[in-house]
């Protein structure tokens, strides 16, 4: 009877867990099914409203960050998510080796005036155009190693120092292949940067592991690999090479990714050539979906679905669609450097269109939006990009950082780490205390910015404000330009109606005397 009694009880506790785990199950479902439905969303203008800018602008926009067809992707093999801030630490953190000297022996030699730059690669006013000259223009072949060693990648992925020079000097060559104003090393430099940013001054690396903070570095080191200094859409208008491989589908993209890849099958360039298998297959897909997501006729998609992802309650955030996220607005941050930088990196950007222009003219084709050098409204373009484009992004890639970062910050917030280089070697922890005792200043910063909720320092929201309003100061300068040259040509329009009879009687009177003679 009691043998009966004790089955009997046991069945009610595994029919209660039953219960319990088909309820757990079922709330998970529900929520996995919102967040593909959320993912599935198409994009789409309508954050921009039909009088907000003027309709050459709008036009570009649309063009531009926009798809008139598009395709849903869906991940099956979604990265594995840390289960613990403990885990989180141990699993990415680089940082005992950030300061590492590139004065080192068994490393490249460097120039002492771009080591004297490079001191400032923490900061978010770092100025790329400053180190080409200090740098004879091979400005991939010093950032590039340098970040590589700094994060300990060259040690912890067995890269030869030679053939790590090989690669970035194949990379550098890629880069300058077509001679773009825009689309150069420069250019990568400067997203490199900027992701160096993300990932040491906001803490974003504490998230990740060590394979994931390489890739993010190499997909935005090689996001513009062999640049044409033409659009997609150009590819496709004039029925390219490129295009065709890629059926007119992420035409650039697909190709920075493809070449990248291609560049190093051969041994002398191959940085890859000790990971696992599996280590390669992880960081090939993560890289695959960060330079793809660059492209931009994906922006709306792919700031509706984060921003949908973090209304829900307890949102769950792929590291892939993050990390596309913070390589997308890398891409197009110059607007939230300071205005020497920002201008100066506006007027390549438009030279490089306008050249394109240029050739679509020879071409017999139409002008694309921005492409035509006697019609472009360059200051109004810039407000409609600032407005429409980076703040919204910039925007929800912080309120991802945040909401990815709060549950490790109040761990590393304990840590006391020094402010500068020098103070770094002074004490010696051991363990993960080391690891976080030597976070990057900016990031200490913003983790003890606010006692109750962790926030991220945000050094583009000044430059944004700042330098939409000089274009603002600017379009009404333009405008009061362009009124005048309209009025000019009006006035003299009459004038040249008055001289043509006068011209044709003159005319006349010459013809009636030869006539006579």
């Amino acid at each position: 009877m009691s043998r009966l009694r004790r089955e009997s009880s046991r069945q009610s506790v595994i029919t209660v867990e039953l219960i319990q785990f088909i309820i757990q199950y079922n709330a998970q479902e529900t929520q996995e099914k919102k967040k593909r439905r959320l993912a599935d969303e198409d994009d789409e203008l309508s954050e921009v409203q039909p009088d907000a800018v003027p309709p050459e602008v709008r036009e570009w926009l649309a063009s531009t960050f926009t798809r008139q067809m598009a395709t849903t992707r869906t991940r099956s093999d979604e990265k594995p998510r840390f289960r613990s801030v403990a885990h989180a630490i141990r699993a990415g953190i680089f940082v005992d080796r950030i300061y590492r000297r590139v004065s080192s022996s068994t490393l490249m030699q460097f120039p002492p005036d771009v080591v004297k730059l490079l001191k400032n690669l923490d900061e978010w006013t770092f100025d790329v155009f400053a180190l080409t000259e200090a740098a004879s223009g091979q400005v991939i072949k010093y950032v590039a190693y340098d970040l590589l060693n700094r994060y300990g990648a060259m040690h912890k992925f067995k890269i030869a120092p030679g053939v790590l020079e090989t690669f970035l000097h194949r990379v550098e060559e890629g880069y300058c292949r077509y001679r773009n104003p825009y689309h150069n090393n420069l250019h990568a430099v400067d997203v490199m940067h900027t992701m160096h940013y993300c990932l040491c001054n906001t803490g974003l690396m504490n998230w990740l592991t060590d394979l994931e903070i390489f890739a993010s570095l190499l997909a935005a080191l090689l996001h513009d690999f062999e640049h044409t200094g033409t659009t997609n859409n150009f590819h496709v208008m004039s029925g390219s090479e490129t295009a065709l491989l890629y059926n007119d589908r992420a035409v650039l993209e697909n190709h920075h990714v493809s070449a990248s890849f291609r560049l190093m099958r051969d041994d002398e360039a191959n940085i890859l050539s000790h990971l696992s298998r599996e280590e390669f297959k992880e960081l090939r897909t993560l890289i695959i979906d960060m330079v793809l997501a660059t492209d931009m006729t994906y922006h709306f998609q792919q700031l509706k679905i984060m921003r949908n992802l973090l209304t829900l309650q307890e949102p769950t955030i792929d590291k892939s669609k993050a990390l596309s996220l913070v390589l997308h607005c890398c891409d197009i941050s110059h607007p939230a450097k300071h205005w020497d930088v920002h201008h100066r990196w506006t007027m390549l950007l438009l030279e490089e269109f306008f050249r394109q222009g240029d050739l679509e003219k020879e071409l017999g084709l139409p002008f694309s939006p921005l492409c035509d050098r006697k019609n472009t409204l360059v200051a109004e373009s810039q407000i409609g990009f600032i407005d429409f484009i980076v703040e919204p992004s910039m925007s929800i890639m912080s309120d991802m950082l945040e909401h990815i970062l709060a549950p490790i910050a109040p761990v590393i917030k304990t840590k006391p780490a020094p402010l500068t280089e020098e103070a770094v070697g002074v004490a010696e922890p051991e363990g993960d205390d080391a690891k976080l005792s030597t976070t990057c200043p900016m990031m200490r910063k913003s983790i003890a910015s606010s006692a109750n909720k962790f926030t991220i320092n945000k050094p583009w929201l000044t430059c944004l404000t700042e330098n939409k309003k000089i274009w603002k100061e600017q379009a009404i300068k333009d405008a009061e330009a362009r009124a005048l040259l309209a009025a000019a040509e009006a006035a003299a329009e009459p004038e040249a109606d008055d001289k043509k009879p006068a011209a044709e009687t003159e005319s006349g009177e010459q013809k009636e005397t030869a006539t006579e003679a």
